[in-house]
Formats: structure tokens, C-alpha cells, sequence
């Protein structure tokens, strides 16, 4: 599998999901929740990551709506819009070095 280490919200953390991850491979879940007692915006570790990851997503107009209908037509097109983002910016860094 291309993961190994998978972050989750808080919302996961019962026993469903590592029952779900058991049958994948061995991965290592870790739960992202919010520090006790803190009120309004927090910063949570690593959760940015996926955030900016769906908003890139959200730029490619096939991804905006769910147009597929199995689940491999889907991962093909999150495919190849990692590899469009991917490829724009090594060209970006070709043109300046």
C-alpha cells in the first residue's frame, strides 16, 4: 500500500476504522483532536495537510462534483490530477532554474 501512517479526526475513534485499515495492511492510525479547553481556531497538527489536499482537488472541475460511478474511475481522476499539480510545478521550477 502507498500508506503507512494515516491521521483521522477525532470522529474516528472507535474501532471501526482500524477494523476497516486491519484488512489493508499494517498501518498505524493516530487520532488528531483538539487540546482540552482551547475555544475558537487551533491549529491541529498535520491537518492542514489534508485540508490544502482537497483544496487543490477543488480546483479540478471533474472533482468538483462526484461525476464517477465506481470507485476506481474515481481514484484514476485523483490521480491524475496529482500528477497534473506535480507536473505544473516541476515545470515552474524548470523555468526559473
Amino acid at each position: 500500500p502507498r500508506l503507512r501512517h494515516v491521521f483521522a479526526d477525532r470522529v474516528y475513534r472507535g474501532n471501526q476504522l482500524l477494523d476497516a485499515l486491519s484488512d489493508c495492511g499494517p498501518w498505524t492510525v493516530e487520532i488528531v483532536e483538539r487540546p482540552q479547553g482551547v475555544k475558537g481556531f487551533q491549529l491541529l497538527p498535520r491537518r492542514w495537510v489534508v485540508e490544502r489536499t482537497f483544496a487543490w482537488f477543488g480546483r479540478c472541475r471533474r472533482l468538483a462534483k462526484d461525476f464517477e460511478a465506481t470507485v476506481a474511475t474515481e481514484a484514476a481522476w485523483l490521480l491524475i490530477a496529482h500528477i497534473r499539480l506535480l507536473t505544473r510545478r516541476l515545470a515552474a521550477a524548470a523555468k526559473v532554474g
